[in-house]
């Protein structure tokens, strides 16, 4: 049901990180962001990769822009009554477009972004080819990012991909100078081992996020481990959407083979799961009662 997004969201997060490792799935658009609450998501990660291939259908390469991170970051929040971070590339820019990018973010419900390292046009964290900024340039943009907070409880997450670029003894001395401007956690992205973690763990003091995709260069590594090496934040960033891309994928495909749906019936929806899903009912009692207010 659409609902005003919840207050200082970034507060509830924090509180939540106290408690225990926070499993943040990723999302990447409302019905997917109304699916994870309702299957028990107390908190979610708002994809970057998911929102450009999902809206734009082109590769995670900085298309998409500002506008259309907040847009869906809006629309997620206004369905998911929970604390979500979301993805913002490299703030769309520079200093002063960062601190619009965290204007523009922060209005948008969201409990807080993370911001990254990379040269733009930026690439997949777990792809070859990078390249990161000075760390320095990447100091300011922290700096700009923590001044334009409104709600001190919005977190600013930096993300470095220095791992597969200059090593890891080089990411995290970075790491140290974002922890030292003020970044409210660190996302250390493209690590390779568990022994790698725990380096990151080691060297920082602030919450630190770690990112469990699929396919990539981090060997897949439980919550609950996680958890021992002392992460705040664990997120699955295209978790969901790879799976519904097979589904998409194999349901047309046999669609356009068959010329019907009867042989997949079964993997299906139905019509009173998703209007349940999609809260039907409460609309249309909803504008009953409106209605009723004013005989």
């Amino acid at each position: 049901m659409l609902r005003p997004t919840i207050q200082t969201p970034g507060a509830v997060l924090r509180r939540m990180m106290g408690q225990d490792t926070v499993v943040m799935p990723g999302v990447f658009n409302a019905i997917s962001a109304v699916s994870a609450y309702k299957a028990g998501a107390e908190a979610l990660y708002l994809s970057g990769a998911g929102i450009t291939n999902a809206n734009l259908g082109v590769p995670d390469i900085a298309l998409a822009s500002l506008t259309e991170f907040a847009q869906q970051a809006s629309y997620v929040t206004q369905v998911a009554p929970v604390p979500v971070i979301s993805d913002a590339d490299t703030g769309f820019g520079e200093s002063l477009n960062v601190a619009r990018t965290v204007l523009e973010m922060e209005r948008a419900g969201l409990a807080g972004i993370h911001l990254e390292d990379q040269v733009s046009p930026k690439r997949c964290g777990h792809l070859d080819g990078k390249n990161c900024i000075a760390p320095q340039e990447m100091a300011r943009k922290i700096v700009a990012a923590v001044e334009s907070k409104r709600d001190e409880s919005f977190l600013i997450v930096a993300r470095t991909d220095a791992r597969s670029v200059e090593g890891l003894d080089a990411a995290i001395e970075r790491a140290k100078l974002y922890e030292d401007q003020g970044a409210d956690a660190v996302f250390p992205e493209g690590l390779a081992s568990e022994r790698e973690f725990e380096a990151f763990r080691a060297a920082i003091t602030v919450p630190l996020l770690a990112n469990m995709t699929e396919f990539g260069k981090t060997p897949i590594i439980p919550v609950s481990r996680f958890r021992e090496m002392g992460y705040q934040l664990v997120i699955f960033p295209m978790t969901a959407f790879r799976v519904m891309l097979k589904a998409l994928d194999d349901s047309y495909a046999e669609l356009l083979a068959t010329g019907t749906q009867a042989g997949f019936i079964d993997r299906m929806r139905t019509r009173a799961e998703l209007y349940d899903r999609i809260d039907y009912a409460e609309y249309e009692a909803a504008d009953r009662r409106w209605g009723d207010a004013c005989q």
